[in-house]
């Protein structure tokens, strides 16, 4: 194969994530995109000796894996989903051999539990970030996610198929009342304009509602389009917005509404300054018999019914936990670390956003739970100060990227029988679980949980325990 050329063939299979492996001429293409079956058209842009990276063109016939059509009628424009044309349990046997084939190129001797559902496959996301921005140069404004591959053009998803309805009820209000104002949004390229983006979290126990409106602080866009004064505050801007909101006939309850400034050059959601425009700035969930309070930038698991799937079998690989002392690094809000909790000894959970501390503290006092401590800081470095607090378990649950080799160093150090290893990007977990092998530590059992249907994501439950 040679870069620039244009090549023909069928995808053999797809590894995670969403990498169609394509053979021509003896060597294996790479192009992402690709669904299991399909024959398709590629260019080559990278050769390397043992592969080469391909850009899909064409797919010029379906797979006979494709046997619905995308529920979403933005399906295949909208980056959102890629496998809508695949049946539900298509979709999990895909991810299954993926999470096996990275884990048996590492580990031997495992149990392997195959991959546990999402309870819903639709509607099941419990937060949101869309964006706002032009489909083409020069269109109306838009509200939604990016196109397939573009970093700067944004469809409008009011009927997007993996959230619940009363996303697409706020998004369309919203959307209606920025266009009737004449509201510009922010270009990336000239750092101009004012709307930036739209989160919306709702709870699926409780029903309660988050809304928050990103704008920057150019303001002076908003002259000539309403009865704009240098006196105008965020809450006489948006009043109407808010009543408009308020009138929705959504099937949970709209408990927040918030606008948020965002100067940032970086396309991120963060707070310069934030302003409660009705309610409060938080909303309550429910997982598996506890309560937890989420603000608009907490982390927390995007499919609620799927994380007590996700959590129950952490809970199951922890195994007996009656007074035991448990790290829970990587802790974010603090979820797992008060799951385990209650039949612990203590928890102590190590998180490095500083907010999600603060929360999981807020959450462990609304349970009232007093044997759980968050301490906020680099695991890397808070782990020196613990010395002295010598855990029976540790449970891991790092960001994508895995661990810092450093930090995992010193995790091993601290000799615990048991770990359970909670990864969102397997590729990542692989890299870990060689080194924690190699350190005396072997692999027990493997299971994929899905909280992510109709995308190329998954999670991955490991148990380990130290033989030497």
């Amino acid at each position: 194969m040679k870069k620039g050329q244009v090549y023909e063939g069928t995808v053999v299979r797809v590894d995670f994530p969403n990498k169609g492996i394509v053979e021509i001429e003896g060597k294996k293409a790479v192009v992402k995109d690709a669904l299991p079956g399909q024959k398709i058209r590629f260019s080559v842009n990278k050769v390397r000796s043992e592969k080469a990276e391909g850009k899909l063109q064409e797919v010029l016939q379906k797979s006979p894996l494709e046997t619905r059509e995308g529920a979403c009628r933005n399906f295949g424009n909208c980056g959102g989903c890629t496998y809508q044309s695949l049946e539900y349990d298509c979709q999990l046997d895909m991810k299954k051999e993926q999470v096996r084939r990275l884990i048996d190129q590492v580990c031997d001797q495992y149990s392997f539990e195959g991959i546990l559902g999402s309870p819903n496959e639709w509607g099941y996301r419990n937060k949101m970030e869309f964006s706002f921005g032009d489909e083409f140069k020069g269109g109306p404004l838009a509200l939604g996610l990016h196109k397939k591959g573009s970093f700067y053009d944004i469809i409008t998803v009011e009927d997007c198929c993996i959230v619940d309805k009363d996303f697409n009820l706020v998004l369309s209000g919203v959307l209606e009342y920025c266009t009737e104002k004449g509201f510009a949004y922010y270009h990336k390229m000239s750092q101009k304009g004012y709307l930036r983006h739209l989160l919306i979290r709702k709870a699926a126990k409780t029903g309660e509602i988050l809304i928050n409106l990103v704008t920057t602080t150019q303001e002076a866009d908003l002259r000539g389009t309403m009865n704009y004064t240098e006196n105008n505050k965020s809450e006489d801007i948006f009043a109407p917005l808010v009543k408009e909101l308020l009138q929705l006939n959504v099937s949970g309850k709209i408990t927040a509404i918030l606008h948020t400034y965002n100067d940032s050059h970086a396309d991120v959601v963060k707070s310069d300054e934030t302003v409660i425009l009705y309610g409060q700035d938080y909303i309550y969930e429910e997982l598996l018999g506890l309560k937890f309070k989420i603000s608009t930038f907490s982390f927390f698991q995007t499919n609620s019914l799927g994380a007590e799937v996700l959590y129950s079998k952490v809970r199951e690989y922890v195994g007996e936990t009656k007074d035991k002392n448990i790290f829970d690094l990587y802790s974010g809000t603090g979820t797992i670390a008060q799951l385990l909790a209650p039949v612990a000894k203590k928890v102590t959970g190590v998180e490095i956003v500083e907010e999600a501390v603060i929360a999981a503290r807020e959450n462990a006092s609304l349970n009232g739970l007093n044997n759980c401590e968050f301490i906020a800081g680099d695991v890397l470095k808070v782990i020196d100060e613990l010395k002295d607090d010598k855990p029976d378990i540790i449970v891991l649950d790092p960001p994508r990227d895995g661990i810092h080799p450093k930090a995992l160093d010193k995790i091993i150090d601290f000799g615990v029988n048991r770990i359970v290893y909670i990864s969102c990007k397997p590729t990542s977990l692989v890299r870990d679980l060689e080194i924690l092998q190699e350190k005396g530590y072997k692999v027990e059992k493997v299971c994929a949980v899905d909280m992510f249907p109709e995308t190329v994501h998954v999670e991955t439950v490991v148990l380990l325990h130290r033989v030497r």
